[in-house]
């Protein structure tokens, strides 16, 4: 058994006759919206998918981003990349700024009708002049040429809707959100001669005006699957689910072979 991964768990499972509220982060309702049987096997029965190595660098580049425009919240003065890009923003102060970035915490708010307590934790949070709250996302990758917008790539779907998710809490923590929301989007530059101990990023900020009407029915859709004892279906485009069947066609074919 490795480091990152465990197995089956005997906590954060659904119950359908337990009580008490539910967390629901914003990575598992992504992973509803991805695969409904990988969601009901992790939240029903225990059983996560394997996680992907943690990436260090893209960690180093939020921590070093969050420091920068931290600076510039205290001062209450914009950033310089807010201004090239001709953005009406600055980094704003918040009581709450602190706990709503914490992993495993961030910005929650309790769904009575289905008792579900939404979680997910922001990057950053700006304003505007006209006193409308910005949520801010960081996102860093290595291409041959900078990111300036977004396609229609699966990741990219999953980055548009962790900005609405985001929308959405803050919303229902009382903030008065603006639909556009913004990627401050890190490229790390591929073409250099040589390292020489130093990566260099192209930077953008990428605007994204959301739509978070689709959230509360998914959480409804959520909560009537998890009440169900059938297991859905996967998904066709499901990775993990695909594995899975062929893996058991061959293991089924050996043990077959095997009582011949």
């Amino acid at each position: 058994m490795s480091d990152y991964y465990r197995g089956k768990r005997s906590k954060n499972m659904y119950d359908p006759d337990e009580g008490q509220p539910f967390k629901l982060s914003r990575s598992r309702i992504d992973l509803f919206m991805e695969c409904p049987r990988c969601f009901y096997i992790d939240r029903r029965m225990g059983v996560d998918r394997p996680p992907g190595y943690p990436f260090a660098l893209n960690s180093a580049v939020d921590n070093l981003l969050k420091n920068e425009f931290d600076a510039l919240r205290e001062k209450e003065s914009t950033h310089p990349l807010i201004k090239h890009f001709g953005i009406d923003a600055r980094p704003v102060a918040h009581d709450m700024l602190d706990e709503w970035r914490e992993n495993f915490k961030g910005a929650q708010f309790h769904h009575q009708p289905t008792n579900f307590i939404i979680t997910g934790a922001i990057d950053d949070l700006w304003i505007n002049s006209n006193g409308e709250y910005i949520v801010v996302d960081y996102k860093a990758t290595a291409k041959s040429e900078p990111v300036k917008k977004l396609g229609n790539a699966d990741h990219h779907n999953r980055y548009r809707r962790q900005l609405e998710i985001y929308q959405w809490l803050l919303r229902r923590n009382g903030l008065i959100v603006s639909d556009t929301g913004y990627w401050v989007y890190c490229t790390g530059q591929r073409d250099k001669d040589k390292f020489d101990a130093r990566i260099d990023f192209d930077i953008n900020i990428i605007p994204h005006k959301g739509n978070d009407e689709w959230v509360e029915p998914m959480i409804y859709q959520i909560k009537h699957t998890l009440n169900s004892d059938q297991m859905p279906q996967p998904s066709e485009e499901c990775d993990y689910c695909l594995y899975w069947y062929e893996r058991e066609k061959i293991e089924q074919t050996e043990s077959e072979a095997k009582q011949q």
